[in-house]
């Protein structure tokens, strides 16, 4: 099968393109179980000409795959999958992918608690460190989410701005790092947004001021408390009832 490049052509890395979509296809299969852990895959020759590809786009995907943790390529004994539990999960591409097809919000269910975690933790990090200039910043945000709570997209922007703003004003980069990888996959879905219940604005304002009442008094517990209950809050508010475990 042609990858479309000519012999004069720049050359691109052979997971660029055609290889892209096979190694998103690769990573669906085991995400989904198609292929379980311990199932030893097909021989590069043979995916090539399933995939209709060539031996370098499926030899570079099982790099990406194994750069994932998803499996272990070992010289001369073949290709098998791993276990979910050495995933990197932080990959944007894993983590996209588990969301997309958790039929029981399971995932999201442990996204929103890890994330509740790092949110809180730095809130009350904010709360230990916060100067006139922080404080300035948090009540702008809040300001903007009051004056447009008749403009969802304004106000879920204003909403984000806040968090942005807690976790920036924390100091704590590496949590900062993490909570920014798990919030930006989840607005990717829609699930996380589920649906807003009656007066969900009005809701999320009063949890937002009780954060900021917390870090301007200065009170690291208070501040992480509030943090971590407006986030589980939301989600389970939000979250899709059809889908509701047991």
């Amino acid at each position: 099968m042609s990858t479309g490049r000519s012999a004069g052509a720049v050359p691109r890395t052979p997971i660029d393109r055609i290889g892209a979509a096979v190694l998103h296809q690769f990573v669906e299969m085991i995400v989904t179980g198609e292929v379980g852990p311990g199932d030893m895959l097909p021989p590069e020759a043979q995916l090539a000409q399933e995939f209709g590809v060539s031996r370098t786009v499926v030899r570079e995907t099982m790099k990406r795959l194994q750069e994932k943790g998803m499996v272990t390529v070992a010289q001369g004994r073949g290709t098998h999958v791993n276990p979910m539990l050495t995933w990197n999960l932080l990959d944007p591409l894993v983590l996209q992918t588990l969301i997309g097809h958790d039929d029981t919000l399971g995932i999201l269910d442990e996204l929103s608690v890890v994330r509740g975690a790092l949110e809180a933790a730095m809130a009350a990090a904010t709360a230990a460190r916060r100067d006139d200039d922080g404080l300035s910043r948090l009540r702008e945000s809040l300001q903007l989410m009051r004056d447009s709570m008749d403009d969802s997209a304004a106000f879920r922007e204003a909403d984000v701005q806040f968090h942005v703003a807690v976790m920036e004003l924390s100091g704590n980069t590496l949590a900062e790092s993490l909570a920014r990888v798990l919030f930006e996959r989840a607005l990717e879905s829609n699930r996380y947004h589920g649906i807003d219940p009656e007066r969900a604005f009005e809701l999320t304002m009063r949890e937002h001021e009780l954060v900021l009442a917390a870090i301007e008094a200065g009170d690291t517990e208070a501040a992480r408390a509030a943090m971590d209950h407006h986030i589980l809050g939301s989600w389970e508010r939000r979250r899709l009832p059809t889908n509701k475990r047991g």
